[in-house]
């Protein structure tokens, strides 16, 4: 008789996990996973996939009146929130059934409880009121929206997943926050209509973004109507006699709107996990500290994703899972890469970038060469519209390496995609500018700079 239930049990069916258990199983393994909410995790089921269908909703608006510059007469258009919530709650159902019949495919057992630690062996479902036991153990239970509680009238706002439920669609809304998921809502709901604010307690939105796009994102999103308030935060929030909400700002003023939406970073999912019993260690964020092969200090647990808050991204999530299978089941240590990892921004414009920005690069090479081009996209010519695309490479001068690529603009997280490939490869300026360039496109740019705008020598701009 087996000493153990499971050979793997994993906490959490969100990306990284699935994939995990369902690769663990398909070797032959017995592997059990449990998951408290809907299996996809935050990507699938309140994060990525149904924000990207917002995204796409919210630009129809723009498409309709750019129509009329190419011939088209279009009727006023109408939208219709509960519409648009019922098809995506179609897709995530869909989505979700994938998931579930890939793991139920390769053998594992799924459990739709929480789960939680009892000690390094064994884990409790909290719904069935039992316990299982597991030789190895993978914590992948990802994180949630920080609640803000210091805020006072925290509790009277939503966050990203309450966003995705809203009975009706507000009039106005308010944001906190300036990073992916402050800028990319406000935009969708800007997009749908919605009077929107953004406010942000930095000077500038999109920290740790090239200077240059998130400088322009602002310029272009405050054309289109965002109201965008750096340097400011909530000081405390109150619901008025007429059901409407008021929030203090910082500077003094006062924002009144439908719906508050917190946007203010993630928290991994730790709390009452059972760490403590189980002996694992964890970081002041409440994070599960790892080593390079995602083991904990406990040598039969390990964790990956969100919940070790180290790069979170689901793509990442998924490269650790793979990681962990190698390590762990194939006998081949494999060390997750999170260098030149591309990431894209589903703003309006999109942001695609991949490597460093000029900041990062200047402290660290010493003379600069950056590449950057700004223009109209044909798209925008006969529909009429002044928004300005962005093209930024960053180059180390000694090497000619290519080490960041910044776009700003229409289909942008496709481009960065691609650009992580060549990037990632460690290729020249000059491997750049001997590819032929696909004309008429907007990434044609990205091959057509031969000359540097200016350089950085010593983290200052010469010419």
């Amino acid at each position: 008789m087996a000493k153990y239930d499971y050979d793997l049990f994993v906490i959490g069916g969100g990306s990284g996990g699935v994939r995990a258990g369902r690769l663990v199983a398909s070797l032959g393994k017995r592997v059990g996973i449990a998951e408290e909410y809907r299996f996809g995790g935050t990507c699938v089921i309140r994060g990525c996939v149904p924000k990207k269908l917002f995204v796409y909703a919210s630009q129809f608006s723009e498409h309709f009146e750019d129509a009329a510059g190419y011939g088209w007469t279009v009727p006023e258009p109408r939208f219709d929130w509960p519409t648009l919530i019922a098809n995506k709650d179609r897709e995530i159902a869909r989505l979700e059934g994938i998931y579930r019949g890939g793991l139920d495919r390769a053998g594992a057992d799924i459990f739709d409880t929480r789960a939680e630690l009892v000690d390094r062996n064994t884990v409790r479902l909290v719904s069935q009121d039992r316990t299982v036991t597991a030789e190895r153990i993978l914590l992948a239970n990802g994180g949630h929206p920080n609640p803000h509680a210091s805020l006072p009238g925290h509790e009277l706002c939503i966050s990203s997943n309450e966003a995705f439920h809203l009975a009706e669609l507000p009039k106005a809304i308010a944001i906190a926050g300036g990073g992916y998921i402050a800028v990319e809502f406000a935009n969708i709901f800007h997009g749908l209509g919605v009077e929107t604010t953004l406010v942000y307690r930095g000077k500038e939105i999109l920290n740790r973004f090239d200077d240059d796009i998130r400088q322009r994102l602002h310029e272009t999103m405050e054309k289109k109507g965002v109201r965008i308030l750096c340097q400011s935060i909530f000081e405390r929030v109150h619901r008025a006699p007429d059901g409407r909400l008021h929030a203090k700002l910082s500077d003094g003023g006062t924002l009144v709107a439908d719906q508050i939406m917190l946007a203010l970073g993630r928290v991994p999912n730790t709390q009452g996990l059972g760490l403590e019993a189980a002996g694992v260690k964890t970081g002041k964020t409440g994070e599960i500290v790892v080593d390079k092969y995602s083991r904990t200090n406990v040598d039969n647990i390990w964790a990956i994703g969100d919940v070790t808050n180290r790069v979170p991204l689901t793509p990442v999530a998924i490269h650790e899972a793979m990681c962990f299978v190698e390590t762990v089941f194939k006998g081949n240590p494999t060390s997750p890469d999170f260098d030149t990892i591309a990431t894209a921004v589903f703003s309006q414009p999109e942001i695609g970038t991949v490597g460093m920005s000029e900041e990062v690069a200047a402290k660290k090479f010493d003379e600069l060469e950056i590449y950057s081009a700004s223009f109209r996209p044909m798209r925008h010519t006969l529909a009429g519209r002044d928004e300005k695309m962005l093209m930024k490479l960053v180059v180390d001068a000694k090497s000619r390496k290519v080490v960041g690529a910044h776009i700003l603009g229409p289909d942008a997280g496709e481009t960065a995609q691609l650009l992580a490939i060549p990037i990632k490869a460690g290729l020249t300026k000059d491997d750049f500018d001997r590819t032929m360039a696909v004309h008429p496109t907007m990434a044609e740019e990205l091959v057509t700079m031969y000359q540097p705008t200016f350089r950085v020598k010593g983290g200052e701009r010469i010419g």
